[in-house]
């Protein structure tokens, strides 16, 4: 594994903290961030949006592939254990409930951009926008072809992708702002 290409591992002074204690800290902050950004609802058209998918984004872009899907699967863990992690609460059945595909997605979407990011994909504004959009499609794949499964793949095309994709294209711009710019600004530091 290329180091220098995940984000975080740029940020100066982590270097001195012990990497087992570092990727708990980790671990546990992404999971905090996920679990805000699933309750925090921004007003948007034509459906609120949650900032969910972007801070999923985040964590691929700036963890590693490991610490990508640990952060991820501890987040679903939680969510079973009952924690009120998920949009509308926590417990066992939201994995296996009509969002379960989403969530299952987020983790796969996460890894993909961390590997992705390991190999410079995040450096540039159109690279990364192609990352962002190919896990913004795993993402919804996996959570319409579950919910199909559920309501009919029609009736899922319409209720769970078409109203989300003008905030999953704003979630894409706004990280596509920031992660290459936030990169190009550590490496001058």
């Amino acid at each position: 594994m290329n180091k220098n290409r995940i984000l975080v591992n740029e940020l100066k002074n982590l270097n001195r903290i012990n990497s087992t204690y570092l990727s708990i800290l980790l671990v546990l902050a992404g999971t905090l961030l996920l679990a805000i950004s699933a309750k925090v609802q921004v007003p948007f058209w034509p459906v609120p949006m949650t900032m969910q998918t972007f801070v999923v984004f985040l964590i691929g872009a700036t963890y590693s592939v490991r610490l990508s899907f640990v952060t991820l699967a501890v987040y679903l863990f939680e969510g079973a254990l009952g924690l009120p992690v998920f949009a509308s609460g926590g417990g066992i059945a939201y994995l296996s409930g009509p969002t379960a595909g989403y969530l299952y997605g987020m983790t796969v979407s996460a890894v993909l951009i961390s590997y992705l990011a390991n190999k410079g994909y995040t450096l540039t504004y159109l690279k990364t926008t192609i990352t962002l959009l190919l896990a913004s499609v795993i993402i919804f794949s996996i959570g319409i072809f579950y919910l199909g499964s559920i309501i009919g793949y029609e009736k899922a095309i319409q209720a769970g992708l078409l109203p989300f994709i003008p905030s999953e294209l704003f979630k894409i711009a706004l990280a596509v702002a920031i992660l290459p710019t936030l990169h190009n600004f550590l490496k001058t530091k």
